[in-house]
């Protein structure tokens, strides 16, 4: 992937070249299912998919590399708007989506659709109030958006703290799903298992920032979403005979509700509320959809198309890609409900399937409790971390070993793919917004990505390092990232377009109060200040902390900018350029 013409015709190329990628993928896939009947050992074909997938995003890493800083940062401003939305819905998908988002919903049943509802109307937030006109604008970062348009770096160095808390937060937990796959699927432990996964993160955003990650990105949807499709899709057809999961899972619950009443369980899990009180479900929704609008590795990602109207098209079709997943993980919820259900619930715990050992042992996230020591288990007996949910249903459901181990590079791509935008957005923010925008301006090129290498490997190692620790559920640091994000830039982000009377004073500190606010509430009633947690406002849960510090940005933002003088005249013809969809970028012709 050269440069000039030669990344002009890899472009024409682009649905041929991922066409032969996708036969080629299949084609494995088919291959070791064959060689798993001929009996080729369960670890090697676990083996095959983590060495074979690595290697194919390591290659496409080392093929992108780059020394230009418009193709490391925003990949040349020259990637359709098709493929944009491929690799935007890898980037987005992650570990919570594709590992814990099925998860959460077998765990809360009807109350996790508040997941879906918030980050998918996250995306009309995105397509109505940012992605066209951040991308109109030209900046390369959200940080560099926000030095620009608030005229100067105080509010630029703001964003950044919150891009690096609520990125680094999230990005902690892609690499906890990372180390939970490599576990199982290599019988490493956990705790070393986490450092495994940063190879291929490494390789593929460190040598060609935006651009090797973004084709490494839509290699991976492809790879995702077969994966979260075909174990759903198989256990539909031979339990109801149709294979559309997402239609047939209606019957299931009904099934569902029938053995739950034949084992004595309580049945809550089509009710509404029984886990969040209906404050706590709206105000999820709330917290993530904001924070979708706001994450900055999510928002980098539209930096990237050829025009505005562009933006706008990627945007609808990131919510196509994402709709696959997010309209198959009820489903994928109820028939692992079901699996456990009836063939697990109720039998000998003696007798028990290899995979309860298998998820219990290294990895550790299945236990059982005999607790009135009949030896039968009770479904209050059998905890099950709800990560465990998507990876281990093919197992539960006595599919091929073949299609576990598919499912797993799944979630492997899921992660290492939203991993790699939050890194790099991270390292860029630092990289071009600290070192080249406020430290030295003069830094040639080249010593600007030595830079951002540098700060992504140092970033990765940390990352894992506490991701080791078993900080949380993948879900909880992910729901958090979203809070931080949302009280940190959204008001920033929303007003600097909408709003021409926006302000330094108001946006320094609406994002300081938003954010200060949602960190105490996130960190007191988690972990308190020495004195044990501090009890919940209303009632909120932490995971809705940007309840809080949203509202708390808005209004200081306002009053602070109503209360002191407008920007200059020069920035408010700005935002009137950026509003209208016709011509050329605000700052990209500045010198880079």
């Amino acid at each position: 992937m050269g440069n000039g013409t030669k990344d002009s015709d890899f472009i024409k190329n682009l649905p041929k070249i991922y066409a032969l990628y996708t036969g080629a993928f299949l084609g494995v896939v088919i291959v070791l299912a064959i060689l798993e009947q001929l009996g080729f050992p369960d670890r090697y074909i676990g083996y095959t998919f983590m060495v074979l997938t690595v290697s194919v995003y390591a290659g496409i890493g080392i093929l992108s590399r780059t020394v230009e800083v418009n193709q490391y940062y925003v990949a040349g401003r020259q990637v359709p708007p098709v493929f944009n939305g491929m690799a935007t819905g890898a980037d987005w998908m992650s570990g919570a989506s594709f590992v814990g988002m099925a998860g959460s919903l077998y765990v809360l049943g009807f109350d996790g659709l508040a997941f879906v509802l918030g980050w998918t109307g996250g995306y009309v937030l995105v397509a109505v109030l940012l992605a066209p006109y951040l991308r109109k604008f030209g900046a390369y970062t959200v940080p560099d958006f926000l030095g620009e348009r608030y005229d100067g770096n105080a509010v630029r160095l703001i964003g950044i703290v919150v891009l690096f808390s609520c990125s680094f937060t999230y990005v902690t937990a892609q690499i906890y799903a990372t180390g939970i796959i490599t576990s199982r699927f290599t019988d490493i432990p956990f705790e070393y298992a986490v450092y495994f996964g940063l190879i291929g993160i490494l390789v593929c955003s460190m040598l060609g920032g935006m651009r090797g990650v973004t084709w490494t990105q839509v290699a991976q949807y492809i790879i995702l979403i077969v994966a979260y499709l075909l174990p759903v899709v198989i256990l539909s057809t031979r339990i109801t005979g149709v294979p559309i999961p997402q239609l047939t899972y209606g019957t299931i619950l009904e099934r569902i509700t029938d053995l739950e009443m034949q084992l004595g369980i309580e049945q809550l899990y089509v009710q509404p509320f029984t886990n969040y009180t209906p404050t706590n479900f709206f105000a999820l929704i709330f917290c993530l959809m904001l924070g979708t609008a706001s994450l900055p590795h999510i928002l980098m990602r539209f930096f990237t198309t050829p025009s505005v109207k562009a933006a706008r098209a990627s945007v609808g079709w990131s919510l196509f890609f994402i709709f696959l997943l997010y309209f198959t993980a009820p489903a994928y919820a109820a028939f692992a409900r079901y699996e456990i259900l009836s063939e697990v619930v109720g039998k000998s715990i003696s007798a028990l399937p290899s995979w309860v050992d298998t998820w219990g042992g290294n990895v550790g996230l299945i236990k059982i409790n005999d607790a009135n020591g009949d030896g039968i288990l009770q479904f209050a007996e059998l905890m099950i971390n709800r990560d465990v949910i998507v990876l281990a249903t093919p197992e539960i459901a006595g599919l091929p070993y073949v299609i576990a181990g598919l499912t797993a590079a799944g979630g492997f791509a899921a992660a290492l793919s939203t991993a790699d935008g939050l890194l790099l957005a991270i390292a860029n923010a630092f990289s071009h917004d600290v070192y080249y925008k406020m430290i030295n301006p003069k830094a040639n090129p080249r010593l600007r990505l030595i830079i951002a290498r540098t700060i992504l490997i140092f970033v990765a190692l940390f990352a894992a390092a506490l991701a080791s620790t078993r900080p949380t559920d993948i879900l909880s640091m992910v729901a958090w990232a979203f809070s931080l994000a949302a009280s940190g830039l959204f008001a920033p982000l929303v007003l600097g377009v909408w709003w021409k009377r926006a302000n330094k004073t108001g946006a320094v500190l609406g994002m300081l109060s938003g954010f200060i606010i949602c960190l105490y509430y996130l960190i007191g009633t988690r972990w308190g200040f020495g004195n044990g947690p501090i009890g919940t406002w209303f009632g909120i849960s932490n995971i809705s902390a940007g309840v809080f510090g949203i509202p708390v940005s808005f209004v200081v933002m306002i009053v602070a900018s109503l209360a002191t003088p407008p920007p200059p005249q020069r920035i408010q013809d700005m935002i009137d350029n950026v509003r209208i969809p016709r011509g050329g970028t605000i700052i990209e012709d500045k010198a880079e």
